[in-house]
C-alpha cells in the first residue's frame, strides 16, 4: 500500500532559504558598505558644510552677534525690528519684489524667443548657441558687472547712443529711478542658460502637431498658443522656479553698480546687499542671520505656491488627465 503525500510539491524555481533572518540579511549588508564609502564624502560636506552652518545661523538669529563678542540671546528682537522698525529693510523687499518682476519675465521671453528663432536656423545653430550662451558663464563675474557699471555711467556708451536719439537719460547709475534697470537689463543680457533649456524642449515636441494644426489652417500665432505653450509648459515652469529663486538672491551685479551702498538713495539696495551691510559693514550678524531665515522661508513659501497653482497651467504628455 503506498502512501499519498499531503505535502505541497514546491513551484518550480523556487527553493525555500530555511537561514535566519540575520544570515540572509548580512550578504545585503556587505554590499552596502561600498555605497557608503562612495557617499560619505558628500554626506560629510553636507553636514559640515550645509548643515551645521544652517543650525549655527539659526541661532544666531536669536542673538545679538558682533563678530567680536559672543553671541547674547535676544529671542525675537531681531525679527520684530526688522519688521517694524526698519525702514530700510522694507525698501530693500521692494526693490528686489520690483527687480524679480520685471527681470525674470523678460528673461525669459528674450530666452525663448531666441530659443525658437534658432530652432529653425538651418545653419550655424551651435555656434549661436554658444554666442548667446557665453554670458551666462560671464554675468555673474565683479568684472563684467563692473564694466556694466561704465557703460550706463557718465559718459558711458548707453547715455551716448541713446542722446543721439534725442533721449537724454544720463547717468543711469546716479538716477535712482532708473539705476535699477541697469541691474535688470544686466540679468536680462543673461539669458543663454534658460535658453539652452528651451531650445532642448522645442525640439521634443513632435512635427506633426505642427503639421495637423497646419492642415486645418492654424497659422503661426495659433500654433504658438495651441501647441507650442502647452507642450512647453513644463520646461517654462522649470525655468521659472530657477529663475525666480536665483533673482531673489541676486548681489554681484547691485553691489558692482551701486558702488556697494545700494545707492543712489536706496534704489539698488536689494535683500542680499542689506543683509550684507547689517552683516559685515554694521557687524550686526544675529540682524544678518535673521534676515537670511525671512529670505529663505520667502523663496520656500513662493516655490510651494509656484508648484502649487503648476497643476492648473502645466501640462504633462504622459499624464492622461491634469
Amino acid at each position: 500500500m503506498s502512501t499519498v503525500s499531503t505535502r505541497a510539491p514546491a513551484r518550480a524555481g523556487r527553493t525555500t532559504d530555511r537561514r535566519p533572518a540575520a544570515e540572509r540579511r548580512r550578504p545585503v549588508r556587505e554590499r552596502q558598505w561600498p555605497a557608503y564609502v562612495f557617499l560619505s564624502p558628500w554626506m560629510i560636506g553636507a553636514a559640515v558644510l550645509t548643515l551645521v552652518p544652517m543650525a549655527v545661523s539659526l541661532y544666531l538669529s536669536f542673538t545679538d552677534y558682533n563678530l567680536f563678542d559672543p553671541p547674547r540671546w535676544v529671542g525675537l528682537r531681531n525679527y520684530t525690528d526688522m519688521l517694524t522698525e526698519d525702514p530700510r529693510y522694507w525698501r530693500s523687499v521692494g526693490t528686489t519684489l520690483l527687480y524679480v518682476v520685471v527681470a525674470v519675465p523678460l528673461k525669459l521671453g528674450l530666452a525663448l524667443g531666441v530659443a525658437m528663432l534658432l530652432k529653425n536656423l538651418a545653419r550655424g545653430r551651435a555656434f549661436y548657441r554658444s554666442a548667446f550662451y557665453a554670458p551666462s558663464l560671464l554675468g555673474a563675474s565683479m568684472s563684467v558687472a563692473l564694466v556694466w557699471r561704465a557703460l550706463f555711467n557718465d559718459g558711458g556708451s548707453v547715455p551716448d547712443v541713446l542722446g543721439t536719439f534725442g533721449i537724454h537719460t544720463g547717468s543711469w547709475v546716479g538716477n535712482p529711478g532708473l539705476a535699477v534697470y541697469a541691474v535688470v537689463l544686466l540679468t536680462v543680457w543673461q539669458f543663454g542658460a534658460p535658453m539652452v533649456i528651451f531650445l532642448a524642449g522645442l525640439q521634443q515636441i513632435p512635427p506633426d502637431l505642427y503639421e495637423a494644426a497646419a492642415l486645418d489652417g492654424a497659422g503661426r500665432r495659433r500654433q504658438f498658443v495651441s501647441i507650442t505653450v502647452p507642450m512647453l509648459s513644463p520646461v517654462v515652469f522649470f525655468n521659472l522656479v530657477l529663475e525666480i529663486i536665483n533673482s531673489f538672491q541676486v548681489f554681484t551685479p547691485a553691489f558692482a553698480i551701486s558702488g556697494g551702498d545700494g545707492g543712489p538713495a536706496d534704489s539698488t539696495m536689494f535683500y542680499t546687499l542689506y543683509l550684507y551691510e547689517r552683516g559685515f559693514t554694521a557687524s550686526h550678524m544675529g540682524y544678518a542671520a535673521a534676515m537670511a531665515w525671512l529670505l529663505l522661508i520667502a523663496i520656500g513659501v513662493i516655490t510651494l505656491i509656484l508648484f502649487r497653482t503648476s497643476r492648473s497651467w502645466v501640462f504633462y504628455a504622459d499624464e492622461e488627465t491634469r
